[in-house]
């Protein structure tokens, strides 16, 4: 029996360009819910989920479109969302009683450059290579040159005891550029400030890269670590992660012992004392409990580097 109807339906539904962050988030809880009182105990088939499919997307539309009608600017304008069906077609769905009403479907005052190119898009049209959006340019900056970030390099430092300003973010963001996978060995996940050290670590991680999809933990227990509860919180972390359509796989290794971060980007991160680096707050209402940047840390080295 299907438990985890979320990771079900991110593998088989593909969401066309219009649909942005919020637009899928929506859609895809609307289909869990259709596939647990539906299908509480199998998998439709294509026809039946593309049905369901075009039913959530067009729930969605509908809420965008009174959304846009209310807005005095332009964030709810991409109101043509679609979804791709198994044939590669991208299918545009409309909100039967709005589909001919011009002015819910482009205000004037809301019409953008972007919008008059994609303008009465037909309903079945075959997928092409992406578009890029016009952009509307002020002259006065047409010169400027692009900021460009600067090139990452290899990186070896030592957090002396007491230090600040070390936080996850400092330290892995900019190396998370790009990856697609992040995997994570510590030995040292398994007690409840442990793993709330790894919900940051991968808040880090979803912060600072759009395009990861997995992040690989391995670590280790002992007689004394209490299985169930590791077993409860990190599937609650999981769970929470397949909602930003990140995946987290868990394998337990009694045996580890080195601390390392391996990005699929080709950079490392080791830490002697892994994630778990922070002293203990001088109280939970003190500044540094929740801002790791403001936490006094422990002693330990920190060694990034490039895998050749």
């Amino acid at each position: 029996m299907p438990t985890n109807r979320y990771e079900e339906v991110s593998k088989r539904l593909q969401l066309g360009r219009s649909v942005e962050g919020r637009d899928e988030k929506g859609i895809k809880k609307t289909l869990c819910a259709f596939l647990k009182i539906l299908h509480p105990a199998d998998q439709p088939p294509d026809e039946e989920f593309e049905e369901y499919v075009a039913y959530a997307v067009e729930c969605r539309r509908r809420i965008k479109e009174q959304m846009n009608k209310r807005k005095p600017d332009d964030e709810f304008a991409r109101i043509d969302l679609s979804y791709i069906d198994v044939n590669g077609q991208e299918i545009v769905v409309y909100c039967p009683e709005s589909r001919n009403a011009t002015a819910t479907q482009e205000p004037a005052r809301r019409r953008l450059a972007t919008l008059a190119k994609e303008e009465r898009v037909p309903r079945v049209r075959h997928l092409g290579p992406a578009a890029t959006p016009a952009t509307s340019i002020p002259a006065s900056e047409e010169t400027k040159p692009l900021a460009t970030p600067p090139p990452l390099a290899e990186q070896h430092f030592s957090i002396q005891y007491g230090d600040t300003g070390y936080s996850y973010d400092t330290i892995f963001g900019s190396y998370f550029a790009g990856a697609k996978a992040v995997t994570i060995e510590d030995p040292y996940i398994r007690a409840p400030h442990q793993i709330a050290n790894f919900v940051r670590f991968c808040e880090t991680v979803v912060r600072a890269s759009p395009t990861v999809g997995r992040v690989n933990l391995i670590t280790g227990y002992d007689d004394k670590t209490d299985l169930a509860m590791v077993r409860d919180k990190l599937e609650e972390l999981k769970q929470s992660l397949l909602e930003v359509d990140v995946l987290l796989d868990i394998r337990l290794n009694e045996k580890i012992h080195d601390r390392e971060v391996r990005i699929d980007n080709g950079w490392t991160v080791k830490i002697g004392r892994g994630l778990d680096f922070y002293q203990k707050p001088d109280g939970w209402f003190s500044i540094g409990a929740s801002d790791l940047g403001l936490r006094k840390c422990l002693e330990t080295k920190v060694d990034i580097f490039k895998q050749t």
